[in-house]
């Protein structure tokens, strides 16, 4: 229908052909070569304000989730969990046992026994990609400011205080930053 709509020069009679006869709208293909997982991937590589909590497994996650399969009478790592009830209660086992929890984006994910064993074993980091920055050795030809400045012309004397952008103004818009950062209206000669 949007695409009737974007190449249709006169919205109501496009309308009006679309409805009066029947004609149906062909829905758009999915795009080949994006697969779930290259979605998933890319979201995880972006790891700003995940809501996930931090998870370092033990060592020993497996035996504690296979012990937790054995009191379920779960008998095999390869058996597919399809009683949702049964599945259920092993997760809710599992997360009493590990205290880390499985998401409701990932519970499809998870088929079988093996599969929950694998999600034990695999650690959540929370951290975002600018301060693991901060922990890795970086090229001495590259700096990172991870603490920024402001320009103000009344505090700074580089330059007498003037600045390139002489008509912007520095906003400081987040709650956080206001009492870090002093903002700057710049003077108009204008409305």
């Amino acid at each position: 229908m949007a695409a009737i709509l974007r190449k249709g020069k006169n919205l109501v009679g496009t309308l009006h052909k679309c409805y009066a006869t029947g004609a149906r709208v062909k829905k758009s293909e999915p795009v080949k070569g994006k697969t779930l997982a290259a979605v998933g991937e890319s979201i995880a590589a972006k790891g700003f304000l995940r809501p996930h909590k931090p998870y370092a497994p033990p060592s020993n996650a497996a035996e504690r989730v296979r012990s937790v399969a054995g009191s379920l009478q779960l008998p095999s790592d390869n058996r597919r969990l399809d009683n949702l009830s049964e599945k259920f209660a092993f997760l809710s086992a599992c997360f009493q046992e590990l205290q880390h929890g499985v998401p409701n984006s990932q519970v499809h994910e998870l088929i079988t026994v093996a599969d929950v064993i694998a999600f034990y074993q695999t650690p959540v980091d929370t951290i975002s990609p600018l301060d693991a920055l901060k922990r890795t050795d970086l090229p001495e030809n590259l700096h990172i400011q991870y603490e920024y400045l402001r320009f103000n012309p009344d505090t700074d004397t580089k330059f007498n205080g003037k600045t390139a952008f002489p008509k912007s103004s520095t906003l400081v818009t987040g709650l956080k930053y206001r009492g870090k950062y002093q903002g700057h209206e710049a003077k108009r000669s204008w409305p």
